[in-house]
């Protein structure tokens, strides 16, 4: 059965602070051209890298070490962002930590350093290794597959040489946000019909999971049609550059698999005011219709990427803390 859980209280949508001076100015999503995308992604993500935007991002935990590290995959290397405790000087210090398989939000832009707050915490607290992949970007060469091939490549070589990160390869778990989790849950299944790496768990934050003409077809699109942190013609970009034409959307949209069973237990974490909610709810549904033990949490008030905006938005610390409960009890040995 699906369970389901609120996190009660409207928070502000802290607007103010998503509109501070050092962001770039968006560009008209409906007929950017792929230069200015460029630009604003380099110019957003240098933001989000900034100490400013801390305030709305959150700090990182002290008792976490945090190092960018780069890891070869077939044809090109891809940086990620390693989270791990630090030592203790304990029995524990060397032991072989569990796996969480971070992917960060944003599509067309995004970098791991948005998603410092949580994954300290969930390293510290855990404990475990968090490896937040980051991916290429969704650009007007580059679709939606790219991206999904770096998520599962870096899974594949984390789980294939685990001794020289220092995890367990039998406690593993992807966890995404947004576009994120849409290439988690693609990632599930993709281990599923690999038979392997074994994944404990899947965590799905306000998760995009349809890039089928249905996208916009949710009452949830109407509803919350613009928002301070998602409107429509942003996601009208977004399946743009994810399927171009001529690419079947169906491989690349998990609402529409044929099987949703034999995948690891899932947590859907949906904001209520999202365009994208009734997608989580939906996936959730599906996933529980499919025997895939599912918890879905809906968090009142809250706004799309919430759990990226800990500063100014304060859903995000029961989210939290529901998805290091959930992780913990999935990755105990």
């Amino acid at each position: 059965m699906s369970e389901h859980s609120e996190s009660g209280g409207i928070g502000g949508t802290g607007a103010a602070a998503l509109a501070a001076p050092e962001r770039p100015a968006e560009p008209d999503w409906e007929h950017v051209t792929a230069g200015e995308l460029a630009a604003f992604s380099e110019a957003e993500n240098r933001f989000r890298a900034s100490a400013a935007a801390r305030v709305a991002t959150g700090e990182t935990d002290p008792g976490a070490a945090v190092e960018w590290r780069t890891v070869r995959l077939p044809g090109h290397e891809l940086p990620v962002r390693v989270y791990r405790p630090r030592p203790t000087g304990g029995p524990s210090d060397g032991a072989a930590l569990p796996l969480v398989v971070h992917v960060h939000g944003g599509g067309f832009v995004g970098t791991a350093t948005q998603s410092d707050w949580v994954n300290s915490h969930l390293a510290v607290r855990l404990p475990a290794v968090v490896v937040s992949v980051d991916h290429r970007l969704l650009t007007f060469d580059s679709p939606l597959p790219r991206a999904a091939d770096d998520v599962w490549d870096v899974l594949r070589h984390l789980a294939g040489d685990a001794a020289a990160w220092g995890i367990d390869p039998e406690r593993i778990a992807l966890f995404g946000e947004s576009c994120g989790a849409l290439l988690g849950a693609l990632t599930a299944i993709r281990a599923r019909a690999a038979a392997g790496p074994a994944l404990r768990a899947q965590v799905l934050v306000n998760p995009a999971v349809d890039t089928t003409d249905a996208l916009f077809d949710h009452a949830s699109m109407t509803e919350h049609a613009r928002t301070p942190s998602l409107s429509l013609p942003q996601l009208r970009l977004f399946r743009r550059l994810a399927v171009p034409p001529g690419t079947d959307p169906r491989p690349l949209s998990p609402l529409h698999a044929d099987d949703l069973s034999g995948l690891p237990p899932a947590l859907v974490v949906v904001p209520t005011h999202d365009p994208l909610a009734d997608h989580g709810r939906r996936y959730a549904e599906r996933l529980d219709a499919a025997g895939t033990p599912t918890r879905l949490t809906e968090h009142q008030g809250a706004i799309h990427a919430f759990l990226s905006m800990p500063g100014i938005v304060p859903q995000a610390e029961p989210a939290r803390a529901e998805i290091l409960d959930f992780l913990r009890a999935a990755l105990s040995e």
